[in-house]
């Protein structure tokens, strides 16, 4: 493995540290639309910064990681142009299932092998190097690239054929918002019963009602009013969408994310691109109450 070299394409708050992680290990090529955050990751990691998009598909591993899966269509012509034979190309981009069946497909006869591998944990998880990347796609393809993951994940599941992985990160995202949503309910409601948010979720934490929401997010962002946007609330809704969709090309009944779905599109469109814990600030302003506030 150590010989192998290794090209990361899309240093957002994510891919960063992610890429950062590898540059310590391995031989790493780096490229970005902003030339400026490829130089500095090359300054701070070690990496080398790829003169363009076809120069980094020169590697043995791709790895990408993007805010949509319309930026990871647009690299299909440039990877295909510039890959070295033998090329595996993972996505970690939380991207679409139907978008990396299509470029997988498009790679197939040009000798690419692919994987959606789109990742969970946050920034914190990135910087950390603890995140869970869920893998759709060839399980001895996963295991080839396997060292390379391990650098920056805790946890490696091989979800699937292709797809999978996007759409097990769209429904876990999907509970995500599903959980913001209720508890900012639940907690307007007994605010207006004279119950204190911080009272509500010393019970709820302790009960079966608790998540990672009530217990990390909602404590420092909505009770602490501390909004960092570590994870903004445009790219949750196109989460969130992306399994509604999904469910509903299934034919399954899904009126709880439906309704999330609609949700998360209103608060974007009155909240703007905030974090994305501060879709609470819907229903506190539909409510007139703010949470925490004592």
């Amino acid at each position: 493995m150590d010989a192998m070299k290794i090209a990361f394409i899309g240093l957002g708050l994510m891919g960063y540290p992610m890429a950062g992680h590898l540059a310590r290990t391995l031989e790493t090529l780096i490229w970005n639309r902003s030339a400026e955050k490829a130089v500095s990751h090359a300054q701070e990691f070690g990496s080398r910064v790829a003169g363009s998009i076809a120069d980094a598909a020169q590697s043995d591993i791709l790895f990408t990681c993007l805010p949509t899966s319309k930026e990871v269509l647009e690299l299909l012509p440039h990877i295909i142009t510039g890959a070295k034979a033998g090329l595996i190309w993972v996505d970690c981009t939380s991207g679409d299932p139907a978008s990396a069946r299509q470029i997988a497909l498009s790679l197939e006869a040009h000798g690419i092998r692919f994987l959606d591998a789109p990742v969970s944990g946050g920034v914190k998880g990135a910087i950390n190097g603890k995140l869970t990347v869920m893998v759709g796609g060839d399980a001895d393809t996963l295991e080839t690239v396997r060292p390379a993951l391990e650098t920056f994940a805790a946890k490696i599941v091989h979800c699937g054929p292709i797809g999978a992985g996007m759409a097990v990160k769209a429904a876990n995202q999907a509970l995500l918002g599903v959980n913001i949503l209720a508890l900012s309910e639940v907690l307007l409601g007994l605010e207006r019963q004279g119950v204190t948010s911080r009272t509500a979720l010393e019970v709820i934490n302790s009960s079966s009602g608790r998540s990672n929401v009530s217990q990390n997010l909602f404590p420092e962002r909505v009770i602490g009013r501390a909004f960092p946007n570590t994870f903004s609330l445009k790219l949750m809704t196109k989460d969130v969408r992306i399994a509604a969709q999904s469910l509903r090309e299934q034919q399954i009944p899904s009126p709880v994310t439906a309704l999330t779905e609609q949700l998360l599109e209103v608060a974007l469109r009155e909240l703007g691109d905030v974090d994305h814990v501060a879709a609470a600030q819907l229903l506190e302003r539909w409510a007139g109450l703010e949470l925490g506030v004592e």
